[in-house]
């Protein structure tokens, strides 16, 4: 089995839920007593969310890459960033460490393609909402970005930072997403990604009025494959 790196505390919460969906799906695969084989380096969230908050890329940046490379001295093979807005510095880390970033991004557009989608609303913070380093990867490949309102994307920002990421799921916020969802069913959206790790949190992705591609099992899943790689071709 092949040795993963993950960059995790971006939130813990997510974090933890990645851990478990894979080694849930080793276990499942390789069964008896195995687990999955990881090295994580859990940052800190609240400098790292600061920097991102006053627009210091570099120092985000840094961050990143310091923890990219405390993976690669515990001998990770590759890396998985456990979140869906600092993929925005995947580039830099797959750089500084010289091991493959697998991209969130990828596994996500690979699934919804698989299932025939077109026309897409991304959820996530304002960051993965409105900057290039998402969007473009999306719209390269074929999909059209459902336009979200400026409040709509307040609102998700907002409860993505201030409850979500402290693992405090309220009520209100999730009528406030089923609100939302109404919305992008009459904008005819096809989909909807929760292209934030924590969004699954308070949204059920699996009863809505709309298909819900949760972010954090998908990449969880294509990080699992990777894994595992080795041993599917030794029983081919």
């Amino acid at each position: 089995m092949r040795k993963l790196g993950m960059i995790g505390g971006t939130s813990w919460n997510s974090t933890a839920l990645y851990y478990n969906h894979i080694n849930r799906m080793v276990a499942r695969q390789l069964g008896g007593l195995s687990s999955a084989r990881m090295v994580i380096e859990s940052l800190d969230l609240a400098p790292y969310a600061a920097a991102q908050q006053r627009g210091d890329v570099e120092e985000a940046e840094r961050h990143i890459i310091a923890a990219g490379l405390t993976l690669v001295a515990g001998g990770a093979e590759a890396i998985l960033i456990g979140s869906n807005t600092t993929h925005k510095y995947a580039p830099a880390v797959e750089d500084a460490t010289k091991l493959p970033v697998l991209h969130i991004a990828d596994a996500t557009i690979a699934q919804l393609k698989k299932d025939g989608r077109r026309k897409i609303a991304l959820l996530g913070t304002r960051f993965t909402m409105t900057e290039d380093f998402a969007r473009e990867r999306y719209e390269a490949a074929g999909f059209e970005l459902m336009p979200i309102a400026p409040d709509w994307i307040t609102t998700v920002d907002r409860i993505i930072f201030n409850e979500l990421a402290k693992g405090d799921v309220r009520r209100e916020s999730q009528r406030a997403f089923k609100t939302l969802f109404t919305e992008l069913v009459r904008q005819r959206a096809d989909a909807v990604v929760l292209a934030c790790t924590e969004l699954v949190l308070a949204i059920d992705a699996k009863a809505n009025i709309l298909p819900v591609y949760d972010t954090t099992e998908i990449h969880a899943r294509a990080a699992v494959e990777w894994m595992l790689a080795n041993e599917a071709r030794a029983a081919a």
